[in-house]
């Protein structure tokens, strides 16, 4: 018994010197003399996982002094910590009336971008609507303002607001979105659901889309794939060269981004500055008047054109239209059910386009500012004239 215990303790001995003396040594090869048991099979399925040697992963291969990212990545970069700097988060506090005669706040919230360093701030109408708004500007820095509304321009959905800041701010460089081009890769910046600085990355999907609002008929749209969600409305969207092209205002659908966001082009907002600039003010023009689309065999039945127009119903008094000696309605008949005033002047062309309905009649009223020379061909008892218009000023919208 003591030489069998004596025979052990010498194995384990000289085992453990030839384990702690060995610079690399594998488990397999301890257990090599029971390779053919099932006692070894057991013991190499225990200490499998000891095999495994250095890490479980893979590192990437960079070669050394190369940039970490690609040429592409640099330039997103180097635009968003440009942008960043430039592009504030706006909150808005309107008061309105409930049900029960009450007065309650409203808030709303958005984007907008600085042009200038002194606090001039672009950004989309419906982001500051209402009457007399609270407007509330944090900046990147956190800092925050309180904003006043320089001027409101609800035909491209847009507004200019300013601040007070107590030092030179970053701004924005404004491109040129005649140039855009689908394919080019956009970047919009804003605070999505509050999530400030956020950063997306697109194409331009499409130029010159039309949309129907509520409010208005946006002309000439830049569509694209950069997520635009709720909060991102008048936040830039950039340029391959950091420039803003346009200004991200709408997406499609209520549930949030789906790949296609549309930016009013930024060209509308440098016309609506123009204004600002020239006047004082932003002034949408206005004719005076109200009309009814009638064509085909209802035209026919009124002893109009066949081609129809724009039949005037009313004309606003003291206004552009009424000083031009535009006419309205004498009296009303009925189509159907609905009343339409007969006796006025049919329009069928405005600066030499026909002209067949409202919306095309709204297209081109979007393209002339307050104090233009516009020209009316109207159809009055039976001949055409033309009549010269010069477009008033509205009321400073809210």
């Amino acid at each position: 018994m003591k030489a069998r215990t004596l025979i052990l303790t010498a194995a384990f001995v000289a085992g453990f010197l030839a384990i702690t003396s060995t610079g690399s040594w594998r488990v397999a090869d301890l257990l090599a003399p029971l390779a053919n048991t099932r006692l070894g099979a057991k013991l190499r399925s225990a200490v499998a996982p000891l095999e495994t040697t250095g890490k479980l992963w893979t590192s990437p291969e960079v070669a050394q002094g190369a940039n970490t990212y690609t040429a592409d990545e640099q330039n997103n970069i180097d635009i968003y910590r440009m942008a960043n700097e430039a592009t504030v988060n706006i909150t808005s506090v309107v008061y309105r009336q409930d049900w029960f005669f009450q007065v309650v706040p409203e808030r709303g919230q958005g984007s907008g971008f600085l042009i200038d360093a002194d606090g001039r701030i672009l950004t989309n109408r419906h982001v500051v609507s209402g009457r007399a708004p609270e407007v509330w500007v944090t900046l990147a820095d956190k800092t925050r303002y309180k904003a006043r509304i320089l001027g409101r321009d609800s035909r491209a959905d847009l507004a200019l607001i300013k601040i007070e800041p107590k030092k030179k701010l970053p701004f924005l460089k404004l491109g040129d979105s005649d140039k855009a081009r689908v394919g080019q890769k956009v970047l919009a910046i804003g605070n999505p659901f509050g999530l400030d600085g956020t950063l997306t990355v697109g194409v331009v999907s499409a130029v010159g889309r039309t949309i129907r609002t509520e409010d208005a008929i946006l002309e000439n749209m830049i569509q694209t794939d950069a997520a635009i969600n709720p909060g991102n409305s008048g936040g830039p969207l950039l340029d391959g060269h950091g420039n803003v092209l346009g200004i991200n205002t709408m997406i499609y659908g209520a549930q949030g981004n789906i790949g296609i966001g549309f930016a009013m082009p930024i060209n509308r907002a440098i016309a609506m500055l123009e204004e600002y600039q020239a006047r004082g003010r932003v002034a949408r023009p206005v004719l005076g008047i109200t009309t009814y689309p009638v064509e085909g065999d209802l035209a026919e039945a009124l002893e109009l054109p066949v081609e129809g127009g724009l039949l005037i119903q009313e004309v606003a008094p003291g206004s552009p239209a009424e000083a031009a000696g535009l006419r309205g309605a004498r009296r009303v008949v009925y189509a159907g059910n609905y009343p339409i005033g007969i006796g006025g002047d049919l329009i069928i062309a405005l600066d030499g386009q026909p002209i067949r309905t409202q919306e095309a009649m709204q297209r081109l009223m979007n393209r002339k500012k307050a104090g233009d020379p516009l020209e009316v061909t109207i159809f009055r008892q039976g001949r055409t004239m033309k009549i010269r218009v010069t477009l008033g000023a509205a009321a400073e919208e809210l």
